[in-house]
């Protein structure tokens, strides 16, 4: 089994082993629309979100990665809009579960390396099937294929590895 050492700004000396192939033998009631890579090529979480630790991932999922040089700005989202809370809001409503000490898409590129947590994976998968609403609304409210209608509910499903473009 390989084994990962993170150390950088938000965690250090945690190790996970990855037990699956990357991209494969995801849980039978988890079927993203996006992966990490194709979700930092389209712009998310403003540009901040992974660049202090790419060391953790694999190089090539930054090649093309929209990341912001100094702070978080809108303008590297696809839909060039603010969609997301702070990490603080984040931690205070409890949505930050051990040991993804980043949230959602933390979990979410480990997961998608390899790492397979039975009780937080099921935690997060529970937590990204209820975020299928959002593609719902869109789809009652909005015209096929109209993206600048619901910006920020677009901009969302992109951060939850749905497809945005219904």
């Amino acid at each position: 089994m390989v084994k990962i050492l993170v150390n950088d700004k938000m965690q250090q000396n945690y190790v996970y082993e990855l037990s699956a192939s990357e991209g494969k033998d995801f849980s039978p009631d988890f079927t993203p629309e996006l992966t990490p890579p194709q979700m930092l090529k389209l712009g998310v979480f403003e540009g901040k979100y992974l660049n202090d630790c790419q060391e953790e991932y694999p190089a090539l999922w930054f090649l093309n990665a929209k990341l912001a040089p100094a702070k978080a700005d809108s303008s590297y989202n696809y839909f060039g809009v603010k969609s997301r809370l702070s990490l603080q809001e984040w931690q205070r409503r409890g949505w930050i579960i051990y040991p993804d000490v980043r949230g959602w898409f933390q979990w979410y590129c480990r997961y998608y390396l390899g790492r397979r947590l039975p009780e937080v994976d099921k935690i997060q998968i529970r937590r990204w099937r209820s975020f299928r609403r959002h593609a719902a609304q869109i789809k009652k409210n909005c015209y096929t294929q109209d993206l600048a209608c619901r910006t920020k509910q677009r901009q969302a499903l992109l951060q939850w590895a749905y497809d945005p473009f219904i």
